[in-house]
């Protein structure tokens, strides 16, 4: 499962580089994959320092770190 998360760190990693910002809701829609797995891969990426959250209302975004 762990080669799986990385993939997708990959994967929403390189879709978050050609968007500034996406709300994370629509981050699953995006990369045509089950949300768990994104949520993980996200994670993965924050413990690595490389996303942002905001919170704006009922809605979070993230974007990366540049």
């Amino acid at each position: 499962m762990e080669l799986t998360i990385g993939e997708m760190a990959g994967k929403v990693w390189s879709t978050l580089l050609k968007k500034e910002e996406i709300a994370l809701t629509q981050l699953p829609k995006m990369v045509h994959e089950k949300e768990v797995l994104v949520y993980q891969a996200l994670g993965w990426l924050a413990r690595e320092g490389k996303v942002n959250y905001r919170v704006d209302g009922n809605k979070t975004f993230v974007s990366l770190i540049r």
